[in-house]
């Protein structure tokens, strides 16, 4: 199977390091080496310098955000408290750094400073009380599938690409939502902003002139390949981020159409020089998108209110070559608390279980997205599985799975291509909340309440890979297939309430709220439950718990709100004879009731149990 965005692998010199193993000499007792990363001290060897983080133990307190009403408010909030912080907490440290004359450059998004230098600075670093972890900050390349070729279409008709018509994004464009008032950070290689497919949805782009400030940053500060350093205009020296971004708005007005939003405005910000990023130009995106400022100004320049509202990662920093969880997670739950949504590539090192490995991927504050092959519900051989084990949490991971074969897209210069990879399924996620904030605008600075519809609406693929706990959601393919569709379709407001568990229903006997008798195969029956176990007239979905018993044959059992359609996929699969269970969120239908429709092998009936646990608004 091609691959696409990979694992990043070391730069060559780093194998080298890593392949001798060597044993790096003591710290001084007073430079506290519990601080100091592994990395660091290879790389810090005799004279030799490296690149380091060095990372403050003051974290601002953000949890007041949470309470605001609006994404304006809680990204000013972050932002002046990430900013006070940083400043206060990094003075002495700042003035220290110009006294000695190292090269530095400070960050706030998370309190933490970059610099170069040797073993004697290490030292003096982490021996400083307000330093928590001098940690490394490698230059990590990615491994891309070479981009195949594709001819861009005739003027008419219109095409939409298989991975968009996949997700049902054309229903939603036909409801009248298409991304509008929405905008979108891709954080990659850069992008060719006047691409056709791209040109018109770039903010920066007025229709006569481009205008690049807080629209664009680029954090490759040296080299830079074909775009050089500090370019001051989009630009994309490879082609995986033009690729990206275009899956997520692309359109050139005819018959390409490429992106799952086409609505929506982009801004970008250039993560890696020549395919290969560091930890501090990560953190240099983000803090950007947290605040965006002119081109060649200052992160003091920052403006919350042009913030994006989802940005696209199709990329990993994996912790065995010197990335920190830890920090990286930092700057995750910043632009969480600041409402922005983060989308985030799985990666490429499936089948094997536990293969989601590195940030952001493995971020609890990420949608994180693996892939389908193009037009089915397989998930690609290639897609890492969960779940998250890297970092002790057993976190079940990936959150949905996206079309991710043969993704054709836009590419330098004024091309089309064909890439394979998570890297393409995450873009067709961040589409998708595009669409979900367009169409739902009440959700805008609520990036759980945004991925957890995501996650809801998502078309169940029953799977016990991995040790999961449930067929739905998985370890391999977590909440399922993304579906704009039923997402749109999702009540707006998903504030969860919880109730004292309660047994809504057992078809065993007539006690209880709801009762018998057995469900037979084929013959769909609804339930009220208006009232019942403490739910309200005004709830739109369950948290139950849903278990089949003693079914004649082997079956499933679909549950759906009454009055809709049946769905294409099951709630719950069972064995003959079994008792099974699954936890899912049940949405209500017409008369706050839901429908129960089983089918089992050869006839008969199935006994159903349900549980609840709580409800949503």
């Amino acid at each position: 199977m091609p691959r696409g965005l990979s694992r990043p692998l070391p730069a060559p010199a780093a194998l080298a390091l890593a392949a001798l193993l060597l044993a790096a000499a003591p710290l001084r007792g007073d430079a506290a080496p519990g601080k100091v990363d592994p990395w660091v001290l290879r790389r810090t060897e005799g004279s030799a310098q490296a690149e380091l983080l060095v990372v403050l133990g003051e974290r601002a307190d953000l949890s007041g955000a949470a309470a605001l009403p609006t994404k304006l408010e809680k990204g000013l909030f972050v932002r002046e408290r990430l900013l006070a912080v940083a400043t206060r907490s990094q003075r002495g440290l700042l003035a220290e750094l110009r006294r000695r004359g190292v090269p530095h450059r400070s960050f706030y998004v998370v309190n933490a400073v970059w610099v170069r230098g040797d073993r004697s600075l290490v030292e003096a670093l982490a021996a400083r009380p307000e330093v928590a972890r001098v940690e490394g900050n490698p230059s990590v390349r990615v491994v891309v599938e070479p981009p195949r070729p594709a001819p861009a279409r005739p003027a008419a008709p219109a095409v939409v690409e298989a991975g968009v018509a996949a997700t049902r994004a054309p229903e939603v464009w036909a409801l009248g939502f298409t991304g509008q008032g929405v905008v979108v950070g891709g954080m990659d290689t850069g992008v060719q902003w006047d691409h056709p497919a791209l040109k018109s949805r770039y903010r920066g782009w007025n229709g006569t002139s481009a205008d690049h400030d807080r629209s664009w940053h680029d954090a490759v500060h040296s080299g830079g390949g074909a775009c050089g350093a500090d370019s001051p205009f989009p630009c994309d020296d490879g082609f995986h981020g033009t690729h990206t971004i275009g899956t997520v708005v692309g359109d050139d007005g005819g018959s390409n159409q490429i992106g799952v939003a086409p609505g929506a405005r982009w801004i970008a910000c250039r993560n890696m020089d020549q395919g290969a990023g560091t930890p501090a130009t990560y953190l240099e995106c983000f803090e950007f998108f947290l605040a965006p400022y002119p081109v060649g100004g200052s992160p003091a320049e920052g403006d919350p209110a042009l913030a994006p509202d989802v940005t696209n990662n199709s990329w990993g920093c994996p912790p065995s070559e010197g990335c920190s969880t830890v920090t990286l997670d930092a700057a995750l739950e910043a632009h969480r608390a600041a409402g922005i949504l983060t989308v985030a590539s799985a990666g490429n090192s499936g089948p094997s279980c536990a293969s989601i490995t590195d940030p952001p991927a493995i971020s609890p504050a990420a949608l994180t997205v693996g892939a389908l092959v193009t037009g089915t519900d397989s998930v690609a051989s290639f897609s890492s599985l969960g779940p998250v084990t890297a970092d002790g949490s057993g976190r079940p991971k990936p959150d949905l799975v996206a079309p991710g074969t043969s993704t054709r897209s836009a590419a330098p210069v004024d091309a089309y291509a064909l890439v394979s990879g998570t890297s393409m399924a995450g873009p067709h996620a961040a589409g998708a909340a595009a669409l979900l904030l367009s169409a739902r605008p009440e959700l805008s600075g609520r990036p759980d309440d945004v991925a957890d519809v995501l996650r809801r609406s998502a078309a169940g693929i029953p799977a016990s890979a991995c040790a999961s706990s449930a067929l739905v959601p998985n370890h391999l393919a977590g909440h399922g297939r993304l579906d704009a569709r039923a997402a749109v379709g999702l009540p707006p407001s998903t504030r969860f309430r919880t109730l004292a568990p309660c047994r809504l229903l057992d078809t065993r006997s007539a006690a209880g709220p709801l009762g018998g008798p057995a469900l037979s195969s084929g013959v769909g029956r609804s339930f009220a439950v208006s009232g019942k176990c403490g739910v309200p007239a005004t709830a739109a979905c369950l948290a139950v718990n849903l278990t089949a018993v003693g079914a004649a044959g082997a079956g499933f059992l679909k549950a759906f709100p009454s009055g809709r359609a049946e769905p294409p996929t099951s709630a719950l699969n069972f064995a003959a004879g079994a008792t099974r269970a699954n936890n899912a969120v049940l949405c209500l239908g017409a008369g706050t009731a839901f429908t129960l429709l089983p089918s089992v092998q050869g006839g008969g009936a199935v006994d159903a149990l349900v549980d609840v646990s709580g409800w949503f608004e």
